[in-house]
């Protein structure tokens, strides 16, 4: 049992899955740093400097054994987090001692690390996105045809359907996956660089050798999996990265949320409604509520990541020169949260979208309250088509919409609208039932969906056909 006295971070206990914490975890980090020792060892090797095949041996055998007790005594005595792992790997590879972090500054394991892991994070995120948007269109392509009552400034407007309104959702995402995507094809690591950018000490170490101190960068970043460095740095990487991934995980907290809030509203018109399981309590109080609390949760953490957009903003612009090491506290908590909480956004729409409950009679009967005002316009055309007067014609229902909507607004009645046309001479011509098919207001919708899903989504399912994400079951 984990010592209950200690805050926990509710991102490890509750919400997000236990891969994208093993992600960001100690182990994975600093096993990390002892993989890019190696690849640092062998590349040196490589290019004729004093490194042994058996100091490499040594060090490979004990990439994961990391002893954390004596890397915080090393960390406590020397306030230095590199140096105390380097002491820590060297006490358990002693012959490889001499040569661990050769010629490189703290950045090369800190920063080169950190880019390995975010790329890595950000490709696990978009298998989760991928997911949710093959789920979202699934339901759009269920519900195409299902006409529903349009909210344009949150008033009653022009129908369309429930599958429609889904893929405006899914589009939002698919527009997310293209940003992450291109960020992704474009992902550059530190490389060797030193400490100012200026690869001196490795081109000590090779005696002037330029073309060699450039081999050793390409080695270095083929053995860790990226085709180039950045082109130039001081001592770290671009920050201007970390901005451009929180840009990203932004982006989609965003899209979740108009998400979230939609389905919240819709929830409120007994319309759609999130999953609502047999045995949940809705209110502690109030025993008959069925409270939206996954939207409600997606809400509040998209709130939480877009509100740490703002942090690698302000960190590149106050990074001095070559570098400060004011950025780095920052980097340990927004970074790796803002993973933490989209890795936990997703999961729960994901069990949203998978199970999302729809109304279908609620959807109709909303629409049908407001559908007379909606249909006048057709009504119109169809008596002046049978010969009435254009202008005398659009009086007598502006005249009837009037008085129906005071019935609504003020006595509370029932919308009579249609009922008063009908009894109206100047539209005796007209089959006023027939022009209230709630299908002849949707348009294109239902061809829209069927478009949208195979021009859009379809490329999409064929990008990641492998694509393998465990159900989204929340952990409470």
């Amino acid at each position: 049992m984990q010592d209950k006295s200690l805050y926990d971070n509710p991102l490890i206990e509750r919400y997000s899955s236990r891969e994208m914490c093993a992600h960001f975890s100690p182990q994975k980090k600093f096993s990390t740093w002892r993989r890019l020792w190696v690849a640092l060892a062998e590349a040196e090797h490589e290019l004729g400097l004093p490194v042994s095949q058996a100091q490499i041996d040594e060090l490979k055998a004990h990439l994961d054994d990391i002893d954390f007790e004596a890397a915080a005594a090393y960390e406590k005595k020397l306030r230095h987090d590199v140096m105390a792992h380097v002491h820590t790997y060297g006490d358990v590879c002693p012959n490889a001692r001499a040569i661990i972090h050769l010629g490189a500054t703290s950045c090369f394991v800190t920063d080169n690390g950190d880019c390995i892991l975010y790329r890595e994070a950000l490709r696990m995120i978009r298998d989760r996105l991928v997911v949710v948007i093959d789920r979202l269109a699934k339901f759009a392509k269920e519900y195409r045809a299902l006409p529903c009552l349009g909210l344009t400034h949150l008033q009653p407007a022009q129908p369309t359907t429930v599958g429609k309104r889904a893929t405006l959702w899914t589009y939002d995402l698919v527009t997310d996956l293209e940003d992450l995507e291109y960020r992704l094809e474009r992902f550059k690591t530190l490389g060797n660089k030193g400490t100012t950018g200026t690869q001196a000490s490795f081109l000590k170490l090779f005696d002037g050798d330029h073309a060699k101190v450039r081999e050793l960068e390409k080695k270095v970043c083929e053995k860790i999996g990226f085709d180039k460095p950045f082109a130039v740095t001081g001592q770290t990487y671009p920050r201007k990265l970390d901005a451009q991934i929180l840009d990203v995980l932004s982006r989609i907290a965003q899209s979740a949320h108009k998400f979230a809030t939609d389905l919240r509203i819709l929830a409120h018109k007994k319309e759609l409604e999130e999953p609502f399981e047999k045995n949940q309590i809705g209110s502690s109080a109030m025993a008959y509520k069925r409270n939206p609390m996954r939207c409600e949760r997606i809400c509040s953490l998209a709130r939480f990541v877009m509100s740490l957009q703002s942090s690698p903003a302000m960190t590149i612009a106050t990074q001095w020169m070559e570098r400060t090491l004011d950025d780095s506290a920052n980097r340990r908590l927004s970074i790796p949260q803002a993973f933490l909480a989209i890795d936990a956004i997703l999961i729960i729409m994901q069990n949203v979208v998978e199970n999302i409950v729809v109304y279908p009679k609620v959807i109709a009967k909303d629409l049908a309250a407001e559908l007379p005002f909606m249909a006048t316009e057709n009504i119109l055309m169809a008596a002046v088509e049978a010969g009435g007067d254009r202008q005398e014609l659009h009086e007598h229902i502006r005249q009837h919409s009037v008085a129906a909507g005071n019935v609504v607004k003020i006595e509370g009645g029932e919308n009579d609208l249609l009922e008063r046309l009908r009894k109206d001479p100047a539209f005796a011509a007209v089959d006023i039932d027939a022009e209230m098919k709630p299908e002849k207001f949707i348009g294109r919708a239902p061809e829209q969906v069927d478009e949208f899903i195979n021009e859009i989504v379809e490329p999409i399912r064929k990008r990641y056909p492998n694509v393998a994400v465990a159900e989204a079951d929340l952990r409470v």
